[in-house]
């Protein structure tokens, strides 16, 4: 019997735009508010959704009010007010919800655990008052807004990222 010598197989040709050295993205508060901001607006400063909300993280006009921001089309066409406000309504979040993160986090509640992240961007997504409830009850008093999101998405998406640079404030200003 003859041995069967076999051919080798050609090798496997990857389009050269395929780019395998992805990068490695810290998960610190800049990261953090870039992922809230994609999953709010794509990431885009003058988006206005159906209900309202306004900008790259979606901003209520109450929100806004509270910051005294009351001209929402320049509050729109200003990215820099935008950054400035975010960063704010984290650091009121964090004031008004710092027992609650104390308590909280590294806590399982319905197969997720609780970071410090995921509080203040469910905070962003429901009010502080929701977040508060939702932890309280251990999970059985939930929340979604309009377009479904719940606190509970909002806590498993956006654990784990280095908040620690937002000091909590009750009185932050834009």
């Amino acid at each position: 019997m003859e041995d069967k010598k076999t051919e080798p197989k050609a090798a496997i040709s990857l389009p050269k735009y395929v780019n395998f050295n992805i990068p490695y993205i810290q998960k610190n508060f800049v990261a953090f508010k870039e992922a809230v901001a994609f999953k709010e607006s794509q990431g885009k400063y003058k988006v206005v959704n159906t209900l309202g909300y306004l900008g790259k993280y979606q901003f209520g006009r109450t929100t806004l009010e509270r910051f005294r921001i009351y001209d929402t089309n320049a509050f729109l066409k200003n990215p820099e007010l935008q950054e400035k406000a975010f960063v704010a309504l984290c650091k009121v979040n964090k004031w008004i919800l710092r027992k609650d993160i104390k308590r909280s986090s590294g806590k399982i509640i319905n197969g997720i655990e609780i970071t410090e992240s995921g509080i203040l961007a469910a905070a962003h997504l429901s009010g502080a008052g929701n977040v508060k409830k939702f932890l309280r009850s251990n999970g059985t008093q939930r929340f979604s807004d309009a377009y479904g999101a719940t606190i509970q998405s909002y806590l498993k998406k956006f654990g784990g990222y280095d908040v620690s640079m937002i000091i909590a404030d009750k009185n932050a200003k834009v």
